[in-house]
């Protein structure tokens, strides 16, 4: 099989590399493509503490394609089934996954791209954000897992502000239903607007969707008294530091939204495909680019760069 090793800092290569065999309890897919996520660029972008090179296809993991073969125990697939699956070597044209650890893909979204793993965050995401009608929900940052955070808290029956640099992105952000979409270029003029619009209360939900110290002090600057604070953008990277003074007075609920328990992604993945056919989210508004293999590097430059309309990114074999 083809599959994509990352060698060193903005290294790629392309290699022919054994078709892995699924052992007991595994099953093979045979790639129909893979999400890119913004996770990748701290070992793209060549951290002192990798070693390099990666293992074949690492560190794809928001693979989806159909079942080639099944280990010993595994009776209830069969080939040629669609699956979105969880691993970690997705960038290659095949790879094996645990047979719980994998969803179906119904008729219903025959032929459409779904990159499980990346639908599966927002839902977990927002089931932990606790948005109920009637709310004042402010989403800091409009890319592709904020603007589906958008379509989610729009559809359970909030009010959402949406806040990005870009232009594209908010006009994407008001495309997905959010009422408000806001400059994220001056603090306090931020503070200001969604004081405003709050008549003072401040949001009762506030995400944070971009992973970088700026933008986490926009999210304590916006969450009201008893709020929730969902920090959901963050991945490996520098320690942060927040205004604990404002955040134990105003009594707020901070959640750290990211899973660690497969099972939960694999609820996610099964509350996205259901999410999907419902029509309370468009994956498709937001999958704006597709790449070969051999273009990975210029696709994980493409995440770190985002050129406009850039949304996210998917490798399809």
């Amino acid at each position: 099989m083809r599959a994509a090793v990352i060698a060193g800092g903005r290294t790629l290569e392309v290699i022919d590399a054994p078709c892995p065999e699924p052992r007991a309890g595994e099953v093979r897919v045979r790639l129909e493509g893979c999400g890119i996520c913004a996770s990748n660029l701290p070992v793209w972008e060549g951290r002192p503490w990798f070693a390099y090179p990666l293992e074949p296809g690492n560190p794809g993991h928001e693979g989806w394609g159909v079942v080639d073969a099944v280990g010993d125990g595994v009776d209830a697939l069969r080939g040629g089934e669609r699956v979105a699956f969880l691993s970690n070597r997705a960038y290659a044209e095949y790879d094996v996954t645990a047979s719980d650890s994998l969803v179906r893909i119904p008729e219903e979204l025959a032929g459409r791209k779904f990159p499980g793993e990346a639908l599966g965050c927002p839902m977990n995401i927002f089931r932990r954000s606790d948005i109920a009608e009637g709310q004042t929900v402010a989403i800091i940052g409009a890319g592709f897992l904020g603007n589906l955070l958008v379509q989610l808290s729009k559809s359970a029956g909030a009010r959402v502000i949406a806040i990005s640099r870009r232009d594209s992105a908010r006009e994407l952000a008001i495309a997905c239903g959010a009422d408000v979409a806001i400059p994220m270029n001056d603090r306090n003029e931020i503070a200001g607007n969604v004081n405003e619009l709050t008549n003072g209360r401040g949001a009762e939900r506030v995400i944070e969707c971009v992973g970088t110290q700026w933008p986490l002090d926009i999210a304590g600057d916006l969450i009201g008294e008893r709020g929730r604070l969902v920090i959901a953008g963050y991945h490996q990277d520098s320690p942060r530091s927040v205004d604990m003074q404002r955040w134990n007075w105003l009594g707020i609920d901070v959640i750290n939204a990211h899973e660690r328990d497969p099972r939960n992604y694999v609820r996610g993945m099964q509350d996205a495909i259901e999410a999907t056919i419902s029509g309370r989210i468009n994956p498709e508004l937001l999958l704006t680019h597709s790449y070969a293999l051999d273009e990975l590097g210029r696709a994980l430059d493409d995440v770190a760069e985002r050129p406009d309309s850039f949304v996210k990114g998917t490798v399809l074999f």
